[in-house]
């Protein structure tokens, strides 16, 4: 008989939450976020299925069968899965070279490694991808998502649109004399709805409302413009059909590198999303929800429902950001909600099916502009930027190879290159020198032995290189932030390196202080590590005055840092 903490590894977070007790105020949350997170999801599926080169019903079918089980079976409260912009590019690309029958496999394929990766707690090795490379990647994909839809956001008339980025971009450029007024016009109104109405109001999703709007326009006004019925047929009314697809052993290894890519994208999307729930569903003390994802169960659940989509003639799924996102801002409780967002889409199928064929395929290209935009980290640039050399190259190398090549060599490259920065910094932190008085000397402030930690003060340390593959372990160490005093010092005497993941850490852990009213501290920083910091922006996001040369200087700054603190100020006058 298998113990708690057995099924506890294992078990999906639905049972978990279940068996702690399930009240009709939680159903009630989690319905009103399902039924909400579902129309945001609608726009999404079909746009999505339409840009990877595939139907809109494909989109909206992985979202219903794949949405249902990775809540289901998820080790997530709150994360909704279905279709993203990460795989539009890397599907199209499949498709152009082996066909969806291709395609098919490759999910399959996806869906077995996902599963063999969480069995074997394989999971955790996707965050030995630096961030260089995911911010590569991420804004290589997102302006590849932006070029193909160009065209149907000006309505152009042209040949079939290459797949390679400059091609694609040269044929677009020829016919840009064959712009359509009418649709441009609905796709620019369309885009305002979607950027403006989040300004009035947050409840209503601003997607929807442009599907509405541009809709109810094409149809009333009798726009001359390309819609999913001229272009697809509709979408059938009904439950997705059944089938089995082809299967064909002499393209196992031809699709290998494919499948391989698209399970390290739906890994590393799925834990990133999980890992943002669980900062989203924090408690104002800055406890968090005390209910981290199981990464392992929630890779598991994510192989799954990719090995089940191809039954339906799906697509590949993972978790998706924004969807879990607009999920817990509506209040969802539980995985409940993520069920009921599945739900709400094959109500859909099943209803209002019909009335899909109206909607211009100008709206849809603004909906995916806005995810263009908001998935690429454009912001991160700035910062990247005013990092070394070396991960300026390792960004820069991942971006354009993503743009210019494919994602597989992009990453392959990105990753090799990020393995040769990490071996390089970890060989300078290697030193000999003879011990003189001098060295003694200066090291007495750092000493921690001899100083008195008042209790308004808890202290920190990072020993060894902080690089990407060991940043989870500040997460996992300060995960209940409640047990820690209002200054925080985190000591980086024996923090011997540092590269833009563990700086991306640092600047995440400031931020979840300072929303539980905590103050951090740096101290100690020695030369890699304080060279790093102030190249940066990492100084002004914590303030140059909080990053201290030692110990006894992070005690002085914390002593008129709780001063500030209502009742720490009378403790420190006495």
């Amino acid at each position: 008989m298998s113990s708690l903490p057995d099924l506890g590894r294992w078990a999906p977070k639905l049972l978990l939450t279940l068996r702690a007790g399930y009240t009709l105020r939680d159903f009630t949350a989690d319905l009103v976020a399902g039924l909400t997170v579902g129309l945001v999801a609608l726009p999404l599926a079909m746009a999505f299925g339409i840009a990877s080169g595939v139907t809109p019903q494909a989109g909206i079918y992985t979202a219903v069968v794949a949405g249902f089980l990775i809540s289901a079976l998820g080790g997530s409260r709150t994360q909704i899965g279905g279709p993203t912009g990460a795989f539009v590019v890397i599907v199209a690309g499949i498709i152009a070279r082996f066909g969806v029958s291709g395609l098919l496999m490759v999910t399959l394929m996806a869906g077995i490694l996902l599963v063999l990766m969480g069995i074997t707690g394989l999971g955790t090795a996707v965050k030995y991808i630096p961030r260089p490379v995911t911010i590569g990647f991420t804004n290589g994909i997102a302006l590849l998502i932006a070029s193909t839809q160009i065209k149907d956001f000006l309505g152009l008339t042209t040949p079939a649109v290459p797949g390679e980025f400059l091609e694609r971009m040269k044929v677009l450029g020829e016919h840009l004399g064959t712009i359509h007024l009418p649709a441009v016009l609905l796709a620019v109104g369309s885009l305002a709805v979607i950027l403006l109405l989040p300004r009035l109001t947050r409840r209503i999703p601003g997607s929807i409302v442009a599907l509405l709007l541009g809709t109810l326009a094409t149809t009333l006004l009798h726009l001359p413009v390309e819609t999913i019925g001229s272009k697809f047929g509709g979408i059938p009314t009904g439950l997705p059909p059944l089938s089995i697809p082809e299967f064909r052993a002499d393209l196992i290894v031809p699709l290998l590198p494919s499948a391989f890519t698209v399970a390290l994208l739906a890994a590393v999307e799925s834990l990133l999303s999980a890992v943002v729930a669980d900062g989203m569903s924090a408690d104002e003390d800055g406890r968090g929800s005390g209910d981290r994802h199981n990464s392992n169960v929630e890779l598991i659940a994510q192989g799954v429902a990719n090995i089940a989509t191809p039954l339906v003639g799906g697509i590949p799924a993972t978790g998706a950001i924004a969807r879990t996102a607009t999920n817990i801002r509506s209040g969802a409780k539980t995985p409940v909600a993520g069920m009921v967002h599945a739900l709400t889409l094959l109500l859909i199928l099943l209803v209002a099916a019909p009335l899909a064929r109206f909607i211009p395929l100008a709206t849809l290209a603004a909906v995916l502009f806005v995810v263009a935009y908001n998935m690429g980290e454009w912001r991160e640039i700035g910062a990247i930027l005013k990092l070394s050399r070396a991960d300026k190259v390792v960004w820069l190398a991942t971006f354009a190879l993503t743009v210019l090549a494919d994602l597989t060599v992009a990453v392959g490259v990105g990753m090799g290159l990020a393995a040769l920065l990490y071996i390089y910094r970890v060989s300078q932190t290697t030193t000999v020198a003879p011990v003189t008085d001098e060295y003694i000397e200066s090291g007495r402030v750092h000493v921690l032995q001899d100083k008195e930690v008042p209790p308004y003060v808890s202290i920190l340390r990072i020993h060894g290189p902080f690089l990407f593959g060991t940043t989870e372990k500040l997460g996992e160490a300060t995960a209940d932030l409640s047990r820690f005093a209002p200054v925080v010092v985190l000591r980086l005497r024996n923090m011997t390196a540092i590269d833009a993941t563990g700086l991306h850490a640092l600047e995440v852990f400031a931020d979840r202080l300072k929303k539980s009213g905590k103050t951090l501290l740096l101290c100690g920083a020695r030369d890699q590590p304080a060279r790093f910091l102030q190249k940066s922006d990492f100084v002004h996001h914590i303030g140059a005055e909080n990053i201290l040369p030692h110990v006894d200087a992070a005690l002085r700054r914390a002593r008129e840092v709780a001063a500030d603190f209502e009742g720490v100020g009378r403790e420190v006058a006495l």
